[in-house]
């Protein structure tokens, strides 16, 4: 096999690897090096006419909206949510939650809260470490825990984009292909679970919260199954979040323990009291989980409307459109709830206006690097293609050579290497979905070639993709911004690698077994 092939199939991620790692840029800036290392590859190596790699990455871009958009509207609802004061409103409720069981304040904070937050489009990376260094827990343990617990549902985080994205790639329904991440959560988030407390106590707190871990993280992982069968995919972030909280409230009250505890409140937490009450406070995610149902429930006719009638398709490869589905996509329904609430949050005229400001300044380059990252996919799915968009010679597409190598280096044990790929792809683009976008086709053409279940294994590799978010630098550096220990997250770093290589194993190991 060409080396050189290889070398240059591989050349976009590999730019990309070395930007981040050894020039320390960013992910955005990194991508769009990466992209233009990819269309030079294509266009001058694999014959790819350079309008093939262009409109290529055009329909990259489109098919990233659901990712790329939804960064956009769910932080302009966090900063508004923050600046009428809704968020430390919240943050006054989770400080008073569980205050005489560590075991059980990590399980609800980290793994039922922050699937929540995430599910609905805030940033547990932002929000939690200030409530753990509230709740008396060391600035290592703030940053790691709430990253870490981002992870364990990451696959159903942004109202489950990333398994819609997955869908997309693979044209199959979201209710299908969910069920192909769902079997692995159950193991998963429990191993996340029993992380965080190796974090916090080591050995002697996983030993002695062994009871508590098992029920958040099979809980968790069970709701994820429940939820796939009901059709419910895009909401199962939010039922397991709140899944996890109530199974823990639940052990405490079997345990008598008390529930909640309002000394640690400052001032400050209780001027946001007296500020919004509490429903106020949440409502652009009540009417945001309300309409998520009323267009995702198959049994209602806005499902049918809004995801096959007005599916919206714009095609840009032949044969191969993108449907944009407006009105069944989260971050449109994220807009209409921010609009509807703003009754009940009463901002004032500053308040919006710094909202905007803040949004103006911090959404585009998240946005940026989701896009680039899908186009360098796309192009990279596409390379070698001529004007009529055949592939005449396998040997000049990216992907099928990546494959080819993938198939000769591990054969029947590609599955152990599918998550580690996943999670290398999550941390080069920053996100799951981003890392879906990136490895699916590579993962479906190896799997052919070695008789294994090819959307198992592109899964599996979502997963590890997911469990990149722990080792993330962006997001660790995001997490100890918030507590302004900014420097800390290298030394996170360290511990949080192994956890993730890890856990990455056990996703190897179960992938392999049901590979074949």
């Amino acid at each position: 096999m060409n080396l050189f092939s290889i070398l240059l199939a591989l050349s976009p991620i590999l730019v990309i690897l070395v930007l981040l790692i050894g020039r320390r840029m960013a992910a955005d800036l990194a991508g769009l090096v990466g992209w233009i290392v990819a269309i030079l590859a294509a266009w001058l190596y694999f014959q790819t006419p350079l309008a093939i790699t262009l409109k290529a990455s055009l329909a990259g871009i489109i098919a990233s909206f659901p990712i790329t958009i939804m960064v956009a509207t769910s932080l302009l609802q966090v900063f508004i949510m923050a600046e009428t004061g809704a968020i430390a409103r919240v943050v006054a409720l989770i400080k008073t939650i569980a205050p005489k069981d560590q075991v059980v304040q990590v399980m609800i904070v980290n793994v039922g809260v922050g699937t929540l937050l995430a599910a609905l489009g805030a940033t547990p990376v932002s929000i939690l470490p200030p409530i753990m260094l509230a709740l008396g827990y060391s600035s290592f343990v703030a940053i790691a825990l709430p990253a870490l617990g981002y992870d364990a549902l990451c696959t159903y985080a942004l109202l489950g984009v990333p398994v819609v994205v997955f869908s997309g790639l693979v044209g199959q329904p979201v209710n299908e292909v969910g069920g192909y991440f769902s079997r692995f959560m159950p193991v998963i988030s429990t191993c996340i679970a029993l992380g965080m407390l190796w974090i916090v106590g080591r050995w002697k707190l996983v030993w002695q919260g062994l009871l508590p871990a098992l029920l958040s993280g099979l809980s968790a992982g069970f709701i994820a199954i429940g939820m796939n069968a009901l059709g419910l995919v895009p909401l199962t972030g939010v039922a397991a979040g709140l899944g996890v909280v109530i199974v823990m409230l639940g052990y405490l009250l079997a345990t008598r323990k008390p529930l909640k505890d309002r000394t640690l409140l400052t001032g400050a937490d209780l001027e946001a009291e007296k500020r919004l009450p509490l429903w106020a406070a949440v409502s652009p995610w009540l009417f945001l989980v309300v309409f998520a149902v009323l267009v995702n429930l198959p049994s209602l006719p806005f499902y049918e409307l809004t995801f096959k009638t007005l599916a919206m398709p714009v095609e840009i490869i032949p044969g191969a459109p993108e449907k944009v589905r407006l009105f069944w996509q989260a971050y449109f329904w994220i807009l209409v709830s921010t609009a509807l609430a703003l009754p009940f949050l009463k901002p004032t005229g500053k308040q919006l206006g710094d909202s905007f400001k803040k949004w103006i300044r911090r959404a585009p380059r998240p946005m940026l690097a989701s896009a680039v990252f899908f186009a360098i996919a796309y192009l990279m799915n596409h390379s070698g293609k001529g004007l009529d968009w055949t592939l005449a010679d396998p040997g000049r597409n990216m992907i099928a050579v990546l494959a080819n190598a993938s198939s000769a280096a591990f054969g029947r044990f590609y599955p152990l290497a599918a998550p580690y790929l996943g999670l290398l792809a999550g941390f080069v683009s920053g996100s799951e979905a981003s890392a879906i976008a990136m490895l699916t086709n590579l993962h479906l053409t190896t799997a052919e070639k070695i008789g294994a279940f090819g959307l198992l294994l592109a899964a599996v590799s979502g997963i590890g993709g997911g469990l990149a978010s722990v080792i993330s630098p962006a997001k660790l550096q995001n997490a100890a911004a918030a507590i302004g220990r900014i420097g800390e997250e290298s030394t996170v770093l360290r511990t949080t690698f192994i956890i993730s290589l890890v856990i990455t194993a056990v996703a190897a190991v179960m992938a392999l077994i049901w590979a074949f």
